[in-house]
């Protein structure tokens, strides 16, 4: 079949919008959680079992993180220990903390897709996020004693409120809490401006792969 050359040309163009973007997320914790994603929303993962979400074109900006111990009414109305977003099931807004967060950027410069995983709002539920063999693979299982909350760990912004810990102004710098982190975690984001080792790039259009407790 012979094309038009003018709808050649257009083809590329067309396939990049209509691209979809997929997240595969996986709950391969020993119990009950309840992923959301923004945009996305949310839904409940017993042990086991994966949720696909497809983006045609891809959202520019998206974040994806578990909830514990939540309890919602059928109207999807409730609430959750860790992660909470404003008490509904479906996800509009972004959770409370303490909770790990899967980050993206996508299609967000020089047609790149820019990720991380980020303990800026502490952590509550290991997370493995990949494209492919990139990513967390040495998940946060501990939390130093002053951090502790219920159902996970502040981030130390959280409890001293310091600039320190903030970074609010001036110079931002690595503190003993944030290298602590980084220990156990290497690629995870620990303070405001932990880009250099914690951001990574992929082409446009990749899909990835969250796992809750790898």
């Amino acid at each position: 079949m012979n094309f038009p050359k003018a709808i050649l040309l257009l083809l590329p163009i067309f396939f990049l919008h209509t691209h979809s973007i997929i997240f595969n997320i996986q709950n391969n914790c020993p119990y009950t959680v309840w992923p959301a994603a923004v945009p996305g929303g949310g839904r409940r993962l017993v042990a086991g079992q994966t949720w696909t979400i497809g983006f045609p074109g891809g959202p520019k900006i998206t974040k994806i993180w578990a909830r514990t111990n939540c309890s919602f009414d059928s109207s999807g109305r409730g609430s959750c220990l860790t992660g909470d977003c404003n008490g509904d099931l479906q996800c509009k807004s972004y959770g409370s903390p303490p909770h790990t967060v899967a980050e993206y950027g996508l299609n967000t410069f020089a047609q790149k897709d820019y990720y991380d995983i980020s303990v800026l709002e502490g952590f509550n539920v290991p997370i493995e996020f990949r494209p492919t063999t990139n990513g967390c693979t040495r998940p946060i299982r501990c939390c130093p004693n002053e951090l502790k909350a219920p159902g996970g760990c502040h981030n130390p912004c959280t409890v001293h409120k310091t600039t320190e810990y903030c970074c609010h102004s001036g110079a931002c710098r690595p503190t003993a809490l944030s290298r602590f982190f980084k220990s156990r975690c290497s690629d995870a984001f620990t303070y405001p401006e932990d880009d250099p080792t914690s951001t990574f790039t992929c082409p446009a259009g990749t899909s990835y792969r969250v796992v809750f407790c790898p």
